[in-house]
């Protein structure tokens, strides 16, 4: 019996393989370059790009687990969903150190190619905003081009718990009173302070915020980027560029976690 299970694991068993597993064939048809005669960094700029959507996926797979877990009143696993998004988007900052080996003279030979298309357009970035707490109505309305199938997932983003929901409620389960700002402050400078009476919340908070750090130093350094690449001109999709992207370098996802620190 146990000879015929190994026998289906891989040549011997015939029944799947690293590429139909992977679907390696259909991934590798979807980088079509626009230029033509086609740019040389045209390839390394759609890699980069697909790469970030997949890692996209990734983590709003774990981040809605995280959140709904905690809103099941568990900390442990909400950690460690959290822990591992903060290694990816470790990933996503040094992806940053790739395009930078484009030279901006090599962007431009294809750059008019993809106006209108835009970052600004990817709906994934949003819903990770969204379910993280940064929530923004007025996003779908200023976002052109969105398939039905985007529009209802960021609305669906937009109506439900976010990630600080879902740690307020935690917070709840263990009998703290979470209503307004000052009994929230109140609660989290206790579980500061009593670390060994309310280790694995602080631990959450502190993987909230090291979240909520990754991605702004991810947006921190998209704006190196692409101001390395473009300068001061405007964003293919009617943005502003490098000012817009450095806008939102300050936001937030957990402004009342940050501001613990100055109350400690």
């Amino acid at each position: 019996m146990s000879q015929e299970r190994f026998a289906n694991f891989g040549e011997q068993g015939g029944q799947l393989t690293y590429n139909s597993y992977l679907r390696v064939p259909e991934l590798l048809s979807q980088q079509v370059p626009e230029s033509d005669p086609q740019a040389h960094d045209e390839l390394l700029f759609i890699t980069i790009h697909q790469s970030y959507e997949l890692w996209f996926k990734l983590l709003l797979h774990e981040l809605s687990d995280a959140r709904d877990r905690m809103l099941e009143g568990e900390s442990y696993l909400p950690r460690v969903r959290l822990e591992r998004c903060r290694s990816i988007e470790g990933v996503l900052v040094h992806q940053v150190d790739v395009i930078d080996t484009m030279t901006p003279q090599d962007f431009l030979i294809f750059r008019n190619k993809l106006a209108p298309a835009s970052g600004f357009q990817s709906a994934q970035f949003r819903e990770i905003e969204f379910l993280s707490g940064l929530k923004d109505p007025g996003y779908l309305e200023r976002f052109r081009g969105l398939t039905e199938h985007e529009r209802v997932a960021l609305r669906e983003r937009l109506d439900e718990p976010s990630l600080w929901d879902g740690y307020l409620a935690l917070l709840g389960a263990h009998g703290f009173d979470v209503h307004d700002t000052e009994e929230r402050f109140a609660a989290l400078v206790t579980i500061a302070n009593d670390r060994e009476k309310y280790g694995a919340l602080w631990d959450l908070a502190e993987a909230l915020i090291a979240h909520d750090q990754a991605w702004s130093l991810w947006r921190a350094r998209h704006v190196l980027m692409a101001e390395r690449q473009i300068g001061t001109k405007s964003g293919t999709g009617g943005s502003s560029g490098g000012a817009y992207l450095r806008s939102r370098v300050e936001k937030r996802f957990y402004p009342e976690l940050w501001e613990l620190r100055s109350r400690l």
